[in-house]
């Protein structure tokens, strides 16, 4: 069996990556429904995918990505449009699920998949709602902890002459990793507070580190949380820039007495208006680190270590 696999994925690559692909957008399609059913609180099998009229899609009409394209973005049944965002999370989903089984072994690439998975779904529900529902950080750091303590290569640990011993390693670096993130993000969210004297980052925050942790290590979680907060910042200081050059606009207006008329578009688009989820920055910094970085981080964070130590 394992023979076969073998030969297949050294003589056939592209075939495993094809499905790793496939497979990607068919799990995007399913976190398309997570995504809108869990913050309602609905169950995301029960019942099937339906249109806005509420007729049922019929599943040659459900094919990621490709139902989209043929449609044109709009149902069968009634013409209503369908957001793209759609396709865009199918199509997401199977390129991560692509670059993580190049990037890693079989085993590890799998288990990367459920990884992204729940980056993908914390993401996008952070988005709409400003939340990190707990069954995505809390339950994915209990998982990430049993899978570090059933398969040790997660965290790089080569198996010794005990089994039992690469097992318990590779579970107390996920444990390790776990409180070290959600500690790290919770003792700056404290002294964010006290120097801003409103809350810096909500506790959904400090349990996606801790998840990423679990899955990553402490050298993961460090890294998401600074990674993070440096995209966070080349996200948001174009942002502040813009609401600058708009307010600073209006108030010339205001001055030259040529202020226009008040309308409903005006409020349309207002940069920065409300509070910026801190989650999707979380989320890509720890997509960065176990898509291909982490070999640099833990090289970075063992040099920093020899040089305390040199000390």
């Amino acid at each position: 069996m394992f023979e076969g696999f073998e030969f297949i994925n050294e003589d056939f690559p592209w075939f495993f990556q094809l499905l790793a692909f496939l497979f990607g957008a068919i799990v995007g399609s399913f976190l398309n429904v997570c995504i809108y059913r869990i913050p309602a609180e609905r169950s995301v099998i029960f019942p099937g995918s339906t249109c806005a009229c509420g007729k049922a899609i019929a599943w040659y009409n459900n094919i990621p990505i490709l139902s989209w394209c043929f449609l044109r973005g709009r149902a069968a049944c009634c013409g209503e449009k369908f957001s793209i965002r759609y396709p865009l999370i199918e199509f997401l989903t199977g390129a991560l699920f692509l670059i993580s089984w190049m990037q890693h072994t079989p085993l590890v690439a799998v288990i990367g998949m459920l990884y992204i998975a729940f980056l993908i779904c914390s993401t996008f529900i952070d988005l709409d709602h400003m939340i990190i529902p707990d069954r995505f950080s809390i339950g994915g750091m209990v998982i990430g902890v049993l899978l570090s303590f059933a398969f040790p290569a997660l965290h790089a640990v080569e198996p010794t002459y005990m089994p039992l011993i690469a097992h318990m390693k590779a579970g107390v670096q996920s444990i390790i990793g776990a409180l070290i993130g959600a500690g790290l993000v919770y003792w700056i969210s404290v002294l964010g507070e006290i120097v801003f004297r409103k809350p810096a980052m909500g506790e959904g925050d400090v349990k996606f580190v801790g998840f990423i942790g679990a899955f990553c290590g402490w050298q993961g979680a460090a890294f998401a949380m600074f990674g993070g907060a440096f995209i966070g910042s080349a996200v948001l200081l174009p942002l502040l820039l813009v609401q600058r050059l708009l307010g600073s606009s209006q108030e010339d207006s205001e001055d030259d007495g040529t202020a226009a008329p008040e309308t409903d578009e005006d409020d349309e688009f207002v940069p920065m208006a409300g509070q910026v989820p801190f989650g999707p920055m979380l989320a890509l910094a720890g997509l960065i680190y176990f898509l291909g970085f982490s070999a640099f981080v833990d090289a970075y964070f063992a040099e920093v270590a020899q040089l305390f130590l040199a000390e």
